[in-house]
């Protein structure tokens, strides 16, 4: 009869011991690049309802309407970034695009926004490019120490 008891112990004698300690030490490589990429979703959201929190989505709809496709496709990038962190590399420079087109945004899309609209855009538009360089950031340094 085979013994199915619970014995405490280490798992060195695991046939998969290091493939498990690789796994576990990428993983946790990338555990701050997630944590950043999470701040992106949140700041694509905000991107998305700002037209109607600081209220210029009636007196400005084109820059509301830019504001909302551009914090979705932020959220969803922020989310697909933050579930495989290992391959957004190249995402990140969408997300720094994205954020700097926040920032020009009220210049370009609505001649004279007003100043709650412009506010918004360019310390919302700042706080992605600064997410997006971090995480770049945390990624070459990654790839620098794994070689």
């Amino acid at each position: 009869m085979a013994d199915v008891s619970h014995r405490p112990g280490d798992i060195s004698g695991h046939p998969d011991v290091s493939e498990m300690r690789d796994r576990y030490a990428r993983v946790m490589e990338t555990r701050g690049v997630a944590a950043v990429e999470e701040l992106v979703i949140l700041a694509g959201i905000y991107a998305a309802i700002s037209g109607w929190t600081v209220h210029f989505s009636a007196a400005k709809p084109t820059l509301a309407l830019s504001n909302l496709v551009v914090g979705i496709a932020l959220a969803v990038l922020g989310l697909c970034m933050s579930m495989a962190p290992e391959r957004s590399t190249d995402l990140n420079f969408v997300v720094l695009l994205l954020g700097a087109w926040l920032i020009v945004s009220p210049w370009v899309v609505a001649r004279s926004a007003g100043t709650g609209a412009i506010l918004s855009n360019v310390i919302t538009g700042a706080c992605v490019c600064l997410f997006a360089l971090v995480a770049g950031g945390i990624l070459m340094s990654r790839g620098r120490r794994s070689t």
